[in-house]
């Protein structure tokens, strides 16, 4: 047996082994995992430095999931967008395939906790069925594989699914969607390694919301992938209790850079079932938003999405009002620290822009005409 797999079934997924290492009360745990599965890996597990601290509240099961039953199982509607199994068209020209249920760990503010921890992949005849309808597609130039976590597929199991892929002309992104570098940083082999490279165009989106979680195994996890050609992005979720503060926040993103990993998106957490006390007011999202711009370089501050109920797709909020006013003759703009600056709008038959000048003295603003992203 792969040492990853012998040390993914170390997990802890009994209520009792839970009770023994963490002393939490065994009969609350038995009542929440029957609806909502629980698997805490060691290397997370090694994380946790104190009860109902930011790991903690991720993945031990807590009785406030079983609070809100009237909430939607799926309010993103994407089993209404599946056109076949496992498969979900939302967008026009990308699709999301899920290719197991498995996960490394069960966070408990799952936006899929109506489907995690059921056992199998995606067979082969399921297979067969999603690129047929890729095939037809034509207007689809990229899929994202997710789950479940696909890197809990074997080797073997991954490359059928990468290879059928890359038969599809039209098809020209392959994305992961994965937990498994910061949960289970021992799955990243060089042979895992060896086969992403095959496929290239390959990029993976990982998913990390504290800054305890990028171990120095971790990093090394995830240079191996970046090292391998793969281009990684971190996905976060906005949880109450565990990132909700600009600084634990900000340490996030940093860490993030050091581990080659850029931020991408930062989630608004979802109405799902089972998950509602994790939720912050959305102005919480904008505030954190608000406290990046400006204080740390561009490339450190994701996209802050709502992920719109009834299938909506991803729309993006920016904090406050940085387009005070736009003309014909320009644009009135504030910066983050809330001084004011007029663009100049190109005039008809210009052959070039006017220079930016400033707003004025009264607007407190100043202007040297250089733009650099520091």
């Amino acid at each position: 047996m792969e040492a990853w797999r012998r040390i993914l079934a170390n997990s802890i997924v009994k209520p009792k082994d839970l009770a023994e290492r963490l002393g939490v009360d065994v009969k609350k745990i038995e009542a929440i995992v029957g609806d909502y599965p629980m698997r805490i890996t060691p290397t997370v597990l090694g994380t946790i430095k104190e009860t109902g601290d930011a790991i903690w509240k991720q993945v031990v099961p807590d009785i406030a999931e079983m609070d809100d039953f009237d909430a939607e199982d799926d309010p993103l509607e994407e089993d209404l967008m599946s056109p076949v199994p496992h498969l979900v068209h939302r967008y026009p020209d990308r699709v999301l395939l899920m290719v197991t249920n498995q996960c490394p760990i069960y966070c408990r503010f799952c936006t899929r906790k109506r489907l995690v921890g059921k056992p199998g992949f995606l067979k082969k005849g399921e297979l067969d069925q999603a690129i047929a309808y890729l095939r037809a597609h034509t207007e689809v130039r990229d899929v994202i594989l997710s789950g479940g976590d696909p890197l809990l597929l074997p080797d073997h199991l991954l490359e059928r699914i990468l290879k059928a892929l890359r038969t599809i002309p039209h098809l020209e992104l392959v994305r992961l969607g994965s937990r498994v570098p910061g949960t289970l940083p021992e799955r990243i082999t060089p042979e895992l390694c060896a086969i992403v490279k095959k496929y290239h165009p390959i990029y993976m989106n990982l998913h990390f919301n504290h800054p305890d979680e990028l171990t120095p195994a971790v990093k090394k996890a995830c240079g191996m992938l970046a090292d391998a050609g793969v281009p990684l992005g971190a996905q976060t979720v906005l949880l109450k209790g565990v990132n909700d503060d600009p600084e634990i926040m900000k340490r996030l993103m940093h860490q993030l850079l050091l581990a080659r990993i850029k931020p991408y998106y930062l989630y608004q957490a979802d109405l799902t079932k089972g998950t509602n006390h994790f939720r912050t007011t959305v102005e919480t999202g904008l505030n954190i938003i608000k406290s990046l711009q400006g204080h740390t370089s561009g490339m450190a501050i994701p996209h802050f999405v709502i992920d719109a109920p009834g299938g909506g797709g991803k729309i993006p909020l920016l904090p406050g009002d940085y387009m005070v006013h736009m003309d014909a003759d320009g644009v009135l703009l504030k910066n983050y620290e809330g001084k004011a600056f007029h663009y100049p709008q190109p005039k008809l038959g210009a052959t070039r822009e006017l220079p930016m000048v400033s707003a004025g003295p009264s607007l407190n603003a100043c202007s040297n005409g250089e733009h650099d992203d520091l």
